[in-house]
Order: structure tokens, then sequence, then C-alpha cells
């Protein structure tokens, strides 16, 4: 004999009531296990190791331990794809940077598995790093910005850029400055920042761009092995005064950092993202990882879940445009 249908939509009502008080509960009790932060490149690598430091200010705050889980690959795809498929709950988040937030999906989109705008949630914006255009202190007779536009004007084509790769900023930074200044190269790709820089050393390439950790040890070194021409920052930095912008040297368009943040799969609760983005907060906060950042040059994020989308949203609207309107393939 079935129960009467008033005592089955009371007994309906007990269990939704049990399962919103549950979810109610959540965000106030969260986290109550540790959290995996999925990195989608290799360790060693400034996002991995910036992931690690934020990573262990964060599990003190919350009190519970924050497990760094590598997956690199499909520049960034693999791992990225990994978090916006991971369970809404706030036990798995992630890296996200230019490539396969703004990039990739313009880029590589039949290697993209994902669509950052629906399957992700920007939590906190965590570190921008400003380019900067260098050459061969040594061989190259560029001394200013001027000379080696003058040159790449008088030598179409002929002379060539180094990156750390197809797609990411460094790539992107060569093709908008060719773009703005109406000279051509040849993008040489390589499989990381040392190799190409390695190259440029050895004289194989003409210039590129890179974020100043990187490149800083070759312009301090004695003699200097790279000289810095540009940076690609709103204003100059601290670590290199005597460099100008490129907006001082009247190029427009060229303000442009290799940056990343945290991210969450699409559905995470609000209450459980606010938790991770005040922990976050804090954690830029701690002078410990404020200098760690800021001592080579890099910059500070932070900010809200909606700082970090919209800053997401702008630059997908740049590079974007640029990749179509210039027909930009991946190498």
């Amino acid at each position: 004999m079935h129960p009467p249908a008033f005592l089955r939509r009371a007994a309906c009502a007990v269990l939704l009531a049990a399962s919103f008080g549950a979810w109610a509960q959540t965000p106030a009790s969260y986290p109550g296990k540790p959290i995996t932060l999925i990195v989608p490149y290799a360790a060693g690598g400034s996002s991995d190791v910036r992931a690690r430091q934020v990573g262990q200010k964060i599990a003190a705050y919350l009190g519970q331990s924050v497990v760094v889980d590598n997956k690199p690959g499909g520049n960034g795809n693999i791992g990225t794809a990994a978090i916006a498929k991971a369970a809404p709950d706030g036990y798995t988040i992630g890296v996200g940077n230019l490539a396969p937030l703004t990039v990739n999906r313009t880029l590589l989109p039949q290697a993209t598995p994902f669509d950052p705008a629906i399957d992700l949630m920007p939590v906190a914006l965590l570190e921008r790093g400003p380019l900067v255009l260098v050459v061969n202190a040594d061989k190259s007779p560029h001394k200013t910005l001027p000379e080696l536009m003058a040159a790449l004007k008088a030598r179409p084509g002929q002379m060539s850029y180094a990156s750390a790769g197809s797609g990411g900023a460094f790539h992107l930074a060569g093709e908008m400055f060719k773009s703005v200044t109406g000279t051509s190269s040849t993008h040489i790709p390589y499989r990381g920042g040392s190799q190409a820089a390695n190259d440029l050393l050895a004289g194989q390439v003409d210039y590129m761009f890179e974020m100043l950790p990187s490149v800083m040890p070759y312009l301090k070194s004695s003699p200097a092995k790279m000289r810095a021409l540009a940076v690609a920052h709103e204003k100059r930095l601290p670590s290199l005064p005597d460099v100008p912008t490129f907006a001082e040297l009247g190029i427009r368009d060229m303000e442009i950092s290799n940056w990343f943040g945290i991210v969450a799969p699409k559905g995470t609760p609000r209450p459980v993202i606010d938790k991770l983005n005040q922990a976050i907060n804090r954690a830029l906060q701690d002078p410990d990882i404020s200098q760690r950042i800021t001592t080579p040059g890099n910059v500070v994020g932070g900010g809200t879940p909606e700082d970090f989308a919209a800053l997401v949203g702008s630059e997908t609207k740049r590079w974007s445009a640029l990749i179509r309107d210039k027909g930009i393939k991946p190498e």
C-alpha cells in the first residue's frame, strides 16, 4: 500500500530541506579536506613555483593542505581541461594563464576541449609579468628600439625573433610589435624560454620578448650578455629605470604581460569562490610572497573575481582579434 499523497509530499519536503541545509553548511565548513591545485605546466616553471608558494599560504589560512598536481601539455590545455571537468565543489582548482584562458580557443580550436567563458570561474589574479624586448648585447648593433625598427624595415622578413613557443605571450607580443610598428620578421618558436635565450646569446636570432626575471641575470652580468630596448608596461620598471616603455617611444598598444591566476570549475558555489579569493589576497599581501613577485620586476595581482574576469575578457578580445586579423597559425 502506498502512503497517502500528503505524506509523500511531506517526506520530499524534509529531504529537500535536508539537502539544502547540507549544501548551505558546505561553504561555511569549507574546506573539510585537502584541496588539489592543478598546474597546467611542468614543475619548476614560474607559474608552478608561484602556485606552490601561494598554495602553502592558502593551506595555512584555510587549515587544509593544498596539493599541487602538474598536468603539462597542449599549450596549457591538458591541465586546464582537467580543471574545467572537475567537480565544482572547491576541492579542485587550478592555475589559469594567458594561453589557455584567452588564446587557445582561437589559435588551437580543435585542441581546446573547453570554453573558458562557460566552463571556468576566475577566482583571483596572482601575478603579472611585464615583458621586455631584448637583443644580444655583444652581437647586436642595435642600441635603441628605433635602431632595431629601422633595421627591420630595411630588411623586411630577413630578421627573426625567438619565443618560448607558439601561442604564448612572447609569441603574441612579437606579432603585436610587428603589427603596430609596420615591421616584418620571422618567428622562431622554441620549446622553452631557456632555449630561446640560448639562441639569442649565440646570435642565431635577432631579438626576443621575455619576462624580466628570466633575462635579468643576462642584463646585469658583467659584461652584460643582453640589452633591454623597451618594456611592455604602462610605466618604467623599478628594476630597469633607464629602459623606456614602448609608449615613451611613441608605440601604442604594447602593454603586454604574461599573467596567471587561480580558476575553478564553473558552478563552484560563490561563497567558496569568495573564501578562496580572500585567502589568495591574504597570501599575496604577505611580505614573503609579495617580495618574491616584485623583487625581480613582476606585479602582484589580487582583487576580486570580477577583476580577474574583466582581465580575461579584455585579453581574449585583444588576442583573438590579432590572431584572426593577422592569420596567425600554430607553428
